[in-house]
């Protein structure tokens, strides 16, 4: 009766053994937490020396070699968005992606989102501040090994006439 039992147990314990065995050989998620907050603490430091002025953010804008990158929606882009912006939806950023818009990691590059217009709640709707668009690109434009990043860091009226608009929307 005890044998009947153990090969009982042992039939049970098969299939046990057998979960485990493949629940090893599974491959470990694309996503590491832990060197986001490691890359997002050096951002946290090297951002403050990258926020410029809306009269910086403008000079720089006439220089041929600065690239104005638009990281929201395909459809708000296209509505409306500062004249001169690349756009790269910031959901389709890979490096694939980020190479063939901004080919050289030098390339200063310009960011903007709906938290820097003020007064155009239709084509630039605030996010929570905490929540920003230019947050998570500032982090994923650093990591990607774009160093030369600026961000406007000022909220300017959208009836700022320094401020040239394109898009199916402005008139």
């Amino acid at each position: 009766m005890t044998k009947i039992i153990k090969i009982g147990i042992l039939i049970l314990l098969i299939p046990i053994s057998i979960m485990a065995q493949k629940k090893e050989q599974l491959p470990e998620s694309k996503v590491d937490y832990d060197s986001f907050l490691t890359i997002s603490e050096e951002v946290q430091k090297y951002r403050t020396s990258r926020m410029v002025t809306i009269d910086e953010f403008l000079e720089y804008l006439k220089d041929e070699h600065t690239l104005l990158l638009d990281t929201r929606s395909e459809k708000a882009y296209t509505q409306k968005h500062i004249k001169a912006a690349v756009h790269l939806n910031f959901s389709d950023f890979t490096e694939e992606k980020l190479k063939k818009i901004i080919p050289s990691k030098n390339t200063r590059i310009l960011i903007y989102c709906n938290n820097n217009i003020d007064g155009d709640t239709l084509h630039f709707a605030s996010k929570m501040m905490p929540l920003a668009l230019n947050i998570p690109t500032f982090i994923n434009l650093y990591g990607y090994g774009y160093k030369n990043i600026y961000e406007l860091g000022a909220l300017v009226p959208s009836t700022d006439n320094r401020l040239i608009f394109s898009g199916t929307e402005v008139k």
